[in-house]
Formats: structure tokens, C-alpha cells, sequence
């Protein structure tokens, strides 16, 4: 795998066998906080009016690097919300890789570091990063994953619909959406007609929203 120097001078790592890089080649770092966190994560907590001290439940699609979930810790410890986080990955990545993206630039050193130590481990089972931060990775096909959890949000991050159309099939969204709970919200960097009338067809409300530098717009979907 490449690593490659993204827009806002942040790393991706260029997947030669999917034929696609793991976030966008304008910014990998301003990518994910403008889709995952802007779009989703402070969305949520806005429009839920959540209190200081509340606990949000995370599911994600697509692991990878794990930069969602180290600027979603991040911003979680920073604004006194305890998170469970709950990655799905099928392909997880080594640690020596983590490790070689440089994303400790991106969060405050504590949360990297706790990140580093706990990521081998939480690929077998439920860690805790922090007093606030909890992570499991699902080390497993996304058809595969079950679990009795309900949660606030799913951050979508499969690779394009173009290299991984099974990811972005009815079958796939409708699996992964169960695990959502009413007024939860589904977020993710592409915006499709057939998503939006898959999102529809599950029984979501569906709005575009700005896109991430590159990208006109995204898709972000409000479970009724």
C-alpha cells in the first residue's frame, strides 16, 4: 500500500487491490471532520439537544485507517460526551500502517496514544481507551455483524460504489440500518440516486448536505 499526501497535507493510503484511496485525495483529515463529525456527529447532538456529560453511541462502516474514530474521540473527550464506538472491518489494518498515516498530528496525544495501545486488542473485544472513550472492532464482514446494541449513529465509509458495489447494495443498507436506533442518523461522504432511494425505501428521511472539498454534496439520512 502507497501512502499519499492528501489537499490539507494529511496522509491516505492508496488500496492497489480495491483500486481506491481510504479518504479523499483533497484532504483526508478535512474530509472526515467535515463528513463524520460536522455533518454527523455535531448534527446529532445539535438536533437532539444532547447534554454535557451524555453518552453517544457510534457504529461505522468501514474501520480502515481509523481516523473517524480518533477525531471522534477527540472532539468527545473535548466536549465531555462518553462515546462507544463500534467499528466494522473486515480487512483491519496492521498496526504498522496505523501507525505510518501521522494522524497523532490531528488529536490532542492521549487520545493517539491510547488509540496505538488498545488497537490490536480491540480487534478482539471491547476496550476502554479512556474514563469517556470506549472501542470495539468488528473484524468481520459487515453481513456478518449482529449485535442487540442500538445506536445514535452510523458513520458509512465503504470505499466508492464503483469499486464496492455490494457495500452500497439494498441487502448491505438494510442489514446495517437495523442496528440504528428511531431518529438516529446515517451519514456518509457520496450522494447516489439509487442511495437515496434505498434510504427512502427503509423508511429514512433523506436530505443532501455540503459536500467535503471535492465533493458538491453528501448524503445524510434521519431514521423515522
Amino acid at each position: 500500500m502507497d501512502f499519499v499526501i492528501t489537499g490539507d497535507g494529511s496522509k491516505t493510503i492508496f488500496h492497489p487491490t480495491v483500486g481506491e484511496h481510504y479518504h479523499s485525495k483533497h484532504g483526508a483529515v478535512q474530509e472526515s471532520r467535515h463528513v463524520f463529525l460536522q455533518s454527523g456527529l455535531a448534527y446529532y447532538l445539535e438536533k437532539r439537544t444532547v447534554p454535557i456529560d451524555a453518552t453517544v453511541t457510534i457504529l461505522e462502516v468501514g474501520f480502515g485507517t481509523g481516523l473517524n474514530f480518533l477525531l471522534t474521540a477527540d472532539y468527545c473527550t473535548a466536549n465531555h460526551i462518553t462515546l462507544h464506538y463500534t467499528g466494522i472491518e473486515a480487512y483491519p489494518l496492521d498496526h504498522a500502517i496505523i501507525e505510518k498515516t501521522g494522524y497523532q498530528s490531528a488529536v490532542e496525544p492521549a487520545i493517539w496514544k491510547s488509540f496505538s495501545t488498545h488497537y490490536q486488542q480491540a480487534l478482539l473485544g471491547k476496550q476502554s481507551l479512556s474514563a469517556r472513550v470506549n472501542l470495539a472492532i468488528a473484524h468481520q464482514p459487515v453481513l456478518g455483524f449482529h449485535t442487540t446494541q442500538l445506536y445514535d449513529l452510523l458513520y458509512f465509509d465503504a470505499f466508492a460504489a464503483i469499486h464496492q458495489p455490494e457495500m452500497w447494495s439494498y441487502e448491505t443498507l438494510s442489514h446495517i440500518c437495523k442496528f440504528l436506533k428511531p431518529g438516529g442518523v446515517f451519514v456518509t461522504y457520496a450522494i447516489t440516486g439509487n442511495l437515496k432511494r434505498i434510504m427512502k425505501s427503509l423508511g429514512f428521511a433523506v436530505e443532501k448536505a455540503p459536500g467535503a472539498p471535492g465533493k458538491r454534496e453528501m448524503l445524510r439520512a434521519v431514521k423515522l
